[in-house]
Parts: C-alpha cells; sequence; structure tokens
C-alpha cells in the first residue's frame, strides 16, 4: 500500500493544547492549526485566556478559549465536556502546561517541589484521564506529553522538574502500553534549547562583543551548534498527531539538535 501524504493532515481534528497562550505549547498549536486542527487552549484565568485568543486572531487562526487549573481534577472534567459540546470530541491532547522553578535541592521547600509535581506530572494524567474515555469510544485518539531532555538528564536547581518531566515520560510509556489496544498513541516531545522571546537575553552579544556564557555552552553542547527554533517543533508535532505516527507509541522524540547523543567536545 503506498504512503499518501494526506495521513499528516489533521482536517476534522479538535486539538487541546493545555496553556498553549505563548512559547511553546503556542508555537505547537499553530503547527497543529496550519495542518487543519481545530485549536482549543486553556490556562488560568479569563485575562490570560483573552491574550491567547487575541495571540491566534493574529496568526490568522480562529481558537477557543477556556479557563481552567488543569491540576483540579473537577475542572479538567467539566472543562473536557464543555470542549465536547460547544467544539468536539478532542481528538488530539497536548499537555504542555508546565512550570520550572530553579532552586538547590537543600533550599527546596517541600511545598515547591509539590507544586511542580503537581503541574507538570499530575496535571497530565487528570487531563489524559479526562480525554481517553471519548477516544476509546472512538477508538482513536492522540496524546503528547511535552518532556524535557531533563526526562533524562539532571542538572543544577531543577530536581523538581526533572523529577516530573522524568515521571512524565514514564507516565507516556504507561499509557501507550494499557490504551494502544484502542488505537491510541501516546508519545512525548522533548524540546532542547529553543530560542524564543524568553530566552533572549541568554542570547544576545556582551558589550565586548562576544557571546553570553549560557550561549557559548549551549552551541558548544549541541552538534547541531545553534538553538532550536520554534518552527523544529513543529514536524515533530505534526507528525505525532497525525496518522502517519499511528504505529508510533509510547516513543519520546527528542527535538534537540543531538545534545542527547553528543559527550561534548574535550576541553
Amino acid at each position: 500500500m503506498s504512503f499518501e501524504m494526506d495521513k499528516f493532515r489533521l482536517d476534522g481534528k479538535v486539538a487541546l493544547v493545555t496553556g498553549a497562550v505563548y512559547g511553546i505549547g503556542f508555537e505547537i498549536a499553530k503547527s497543529l492549526a496550519k495542518a487543519g486542527a481545530t485549536i482549543v487552549f486553556n490556562n488560568l484565568n479569563q485575562e490570560s485566556v483573552n491574550q491567547g485568543l487575541a495571540n491566534y486572531e493574529k496568526e490568522g487562526i480562529k481558537a477557543h478559549g477556556y479557563v481552567c487549573d488543569v491540576t483540579d481534577e473537577e475542572a479538567v472534567k467539566k472543562m473536557v465536556a464543555q470542549i465536547k459540546e460547544e467544539v468536539g470530541v478532542i481528538d488530539i491532547l497536548v499537555n504542555n502546561a508546565g512550570i520550572i522553578k530553579r532552586i538547590p535541592m537543600i533550599e527546596m521547600e517541600a511545598k515547591d517541589f509539590r507544586q511542580v509535581i503537581d503541574v507538570d506530572l499530575n496535571a497530565p494524567f487528570i487531563m489524559s484521564k479526562a480525554v481517553l474515555p471519548d477516544m476509546i469510544e472512538k477508538g482513536a485518539g492522540k496524546i503528547i506529553n511535552i518532556c524535557s531532555m531533563m526526562s533524562e538528564l539532571g542538572r543544577e536547581t531543577v530536581s523538581a522538574y526533572a523529577a516530573a518531566k522524568g515521571g512524565l515520560k514514564m507516565l507516556t510509556k504507561n499509557i501507550a502500553s494499557e490504551y494502544g489496544q484502542y488505537n491510541i498513541q501516546c508519545n512525548g516531545i522533548g524540546p532542547g534549547y529553543i530560542a524564543t522571546p524568553q530566552t533572549a537575553p541568554l542570547r544576545e552579544l556582551q558589550e565586548n562583543g562576544e557571546r553570553h556564557p549560557f550561549d557559548q555552552f549551549i552551541v558548544g553542547r549541541t552538534p547541531a551548534a545553534r538553538w532550536g527554533t520554534p518552527d523544529d517543533l513543529a514536524g515533530p508535532a505534526v507528525f505525532l498527531a497525525s496518522e502517519a505516527s499511528d504505529f508510533v507509541n509510547g516513543h519520546i522524540l527528542y527535538v534537540d539538535g543531538g545534545i542527547l547523543a553528543y559527550i561534548g567536545k574535550q576541553p
């Protein structure tokens, strides 16, 4: 049977990308929209949802925004039911919402550790649990978890984040194991260091004309010798959301320019 490029199309699909007001989630949602999907997103308050709607409108995308705390199971159930009634059954879920707290482990309070775990790991569990019944009934569904290189590596000050993202990697594999029989695929994307407005100060030239030390570190540590761009995430996101990836399950696709494959240059 010959392969058809239409398998990458998402026409008629409803994609919920959590927390996708800006940043990586917003860029992924834009790529799904360009492939034909109807975009739904959420955020914590109406002000941020309104900002998100404006951001999508500037891109010529008619998105649907909802106020919802993804760590609140009852609120998530209500949002998913409302989306089903107002937009349609969720075909694609991208668990993008997340936080990071950069605090040395011995200085971090347990409540801060728990908050990171709650947003970065418990929320994807809650969201996935809410959409799975309709996916099972439909006999199809895509869940994409936004993992991290910290799903594989540790680094100073990110004990909670690394623990959560490592757990999210294993949750991804378990959802694939438990629900693959229903033609549901659960995979992850692990972005490397992506050039966004938030990371711009780390890439500005210093007064002496040299690169910022962190910029030098990332470029030197990356075989591609550059930061990633939001466009680098578009293809992987569309692939994992589409029928083209129907036999890809429980996989974490690291979009990192080769960092995880590279031991680094000898000093």
